[in-house]
């Protein structure tokens, strides 16, 4: 497994003392909206964010309630709106939403109290936000929901090397729903769990069948497009469509997913026909229904992550903003909650028909399932330190590189371009449609008129590049590995996917994030916090004046050297066998299997087993 803003604040508190988070949310669902409210407008809100399979976008409107029919909105009191409180009345709100909070986990409450407690906490919008309020003055531990948890249980780490169990060859199947970039990690992973001896299948968009396959790792086809995922995402600014002719188109996409994992873990090859059973689960969060298949199948789950997943104390849910660090943790509630609320119907019903397992009743975490399951982050930890309370079924692996450059021949063209110049800087969006890809193009290339730069334009799916009249210091750009181009950048500028961000990081180049949504906006801030490059730049925002500013602050010596710095610190990082080694490391302990009777049999010929395609192959006599 899914994060962008129409607009952003930073405002962190209002008169009332409380903080309105609004945190998007695309749930995939015909939720029930009713009223037109403005009742939180008196309130300044503090950011935008969404919920979705790792894809969120911003915006305003009236608001309206997630109501069930026959329960009653809760009305705000006059209290809420005084511009003082007493100690004592901010203290009994801050307990009443901390026990709120607690209640959204309890097994033992119906799901439609758990409705009514979400209602109470968060105001569904029209175009899909959410608003959940945090008292201003309330302390971190009040909203520790879970925090004594087997993720959050403060432990010293086992290193991920030490491991001396025994490992058979195993089949592993990969469940990865998202983009290009969300898919090359795991081809990074899967090539190095080939490498041990296991046979690996990489099930994905069929878009992306022949890039699983050139790099010599077995597909199956998930559900899904994520063209159409994408420009959902893009057109809705959330995860709860805008309207209903939205719902369907969603809910069909989500559906197509979680229908095609079991196939994926149980099913022969579609193309050789060989036949496939999963001994091991590796899966991203956006392929929900991965707890269930694996509780199904009996088989253990690894869960490998790009952002955040896991609640923390120390920075919000990426799919939401919360500057009050008393709701960090909520954050992480309120997303899981929604999601599984979206979800729930749709699981259930492949629990029920394909699974043959139970339904899943209440809320309990991690969409409705098991969620004793291991975690990897694929991030630097010199860019993200893990956090202090995540326990040891948290790992922080690094970013996984997968080589492209080695076997790039760039086009005659391109070479000439670079050489005729001084470095250029990149700027592009990868997979994700622009809405107006003339009028940007228009202003990229007058921002780098003005700041006397050459620009490298990737077209995308978006359609940028196309020039009225060609520029000669403007080089229209169709895909190319990241990792060979931007060693030849000298500033890079995109969207803010964990892919491209960690190649532009890797390459030393100062970037500027353009976050369209989902966990876009965590790491442009992220570079931020680093150093490296300018607060992101929302692309609902992104102008002429606002490209100018970025490109001048990435040009300044000093980012440049601080870029560097953080490049040399990721160099000896090998993301991609810290990922392996959590996988193992995690893996339920097995004793090691007798040696096998060697007995002498005449006329018999050994045979060989590669345990990469489970081909027998007969030695020579």
């Amino acid at each position: 497994m899914a994060e962008s803003r129409q607009r952003s604040s930073s405002s962190s508190s209002s008169s009332s003392g409380e903080i309105s988070v609004r945190i998007e949310g695309e749930i995939g669902v015909g939720v029930e909206t009713s009223g037109d409210s403005n009742e939180l407008e008196s309130r300044e809100e503090v950011d935008v964010a969404s919920v979705s399979n790792g894809i969120s976008g911003g915006g305003t409107s009236n608001s309206s309630r997630v109501d069930k029919p026959g329960v009653n909105k809760p009305e705000l009191t006059s209290s809420w709106l005084k511009l003082e409180r007493s100690k004592t009345e901010g203290q009994r709100h801050q307990n009443i939403l901390a026990e709120e909070a607690a209640k959204i986990y309890d097994d033992k409450l119906p799901d439609q109290e758990k409705r009514i407690l979400l209602n109470r906490m968060a105001t569904v919008k029209d175009n899909g936000t959410v608003e959940v309020v945090v008292p201003g003055d309330a302390e971190p531990q009040t909203l520790g929901v879970g925090s004594d948890d087997a993720y959050n249980t403060v432990a010293d780490d086992e290193p991920l090397d030490a491991t001396d169990q025994y490992i058979p060859p195993m089949q592993i199947v990969m469940l990865i729903v998202g983009t290009r970039g969300d898919v090359q990690p795991f081809i990074a992973i899967g090539k190095r769990l080939q490498d041990y001896g296991h046979r690996v299948r990489l099930a994905t968009h069929s878009n992306f069948k022949e890039f699983v396959l050139t790099a010599g790792l077995e597909f199956f086809p998930l559900g899904g497009d994520p063209k159409v995922l994408a420009g959902h995402m893009v057109k809705n600014k959330g995860f709860l469509p805008s309207g209903p002719s939205e719902v369907s188109i969603q809910r069909n996409q989500m559906k197509e997913i979680i229908y095609s994992l079991l196939p994926a873990c149980k099913d022969p090859d579609i193309d050789s026909k060989i036949s496939f059973k999963a001994d091991a689960i590796i899966a991203n969060p956006p392929a929900y229904g991965h707890t269930h298949v694996a509780e199904a199948l009996k088989v253990p789950l690894h869960i490998f992550f790009t952002m955040p997943w896991t609640p923390t104390s120390e920075f919000p849910h990426p799919l939401s903003r919360v500057k009050q660090s008393a709701g960090y943790r909520l954050s992480y509630q309120i997303v899981d909650s929604l999601i599984w609320l979206g979800i729930r119907d749709m699981i259930n019903d492949l629990r029920k028909k394909k699974l043959k397992l139970r339904p899943v009743t209440y809320l309990s975490g991690s969409q409705g399932s098991d969620s004793n399951v291991p975690y990897g982050y694929i991030w630097s930890p010199h860019l993200v330190p893990k956090p202090k309370d995540w326990g040891p079924k948290i790992d922080v692996v690094g970013f996984c590189f997968l080589d492209l450059a080695s076997n790039y021949e760039p086009p005659e063209s391109l070479l000439k371009w670079l050489e005729a110049g001084q470095k250029p800087i990149y700027i592009g969006f990868g997979s994700l449609p622009v809405q107006e890809p003339e009028k940007m193009t228009q202003t990229i290339v007058e921002a780098l008129e003005q700041t006397g730069q050459r620009g490298i334009i990737n077209k995308g799916w978006g359609g940028l590049g196309e020039l009225a009249e060609p520029k000669d210091f403007v080089y229209p750009l169709d895909n190319c590995p990241h990792d060979w181009l931007f060693l030849q950048c000298k500033a890079v500028v995109h969207h803010g996917g964990a892919g491209t961000t960690a190649a532009g990081l890797k390459a030393a180049c100062p970037t500027t994030i353009v976050p369209f949504f989902g966990d876009q906006p965590f790491w442009g801030e992220r570079v931020h916090a680093r150093g490296v490059g300018p607060a992101p730049i929302p692309v609902d925002e992104f102008s002429h004046t606002k490209l100018v500013e970025a490109i001048n602050y990435m040009l300044h010596p000093e980012v440049k050297e601080r870029a560097v710095e953080l490049a040399k610190n990721m160099e000896n990082e090998d993301g991609v066998d810290g990922a392996v080694k959590a996988f193992f490391k995690h893996l339920p302990r097995r004793k090691p299997e007798p040696e096998p009777v060697t007995r002498t049999i005449k006329n018999c010929r050994p045979y060989f087993i590669n345990c990469n395609y489970l081909h027998l192959l007969r030695s020579e006599a």
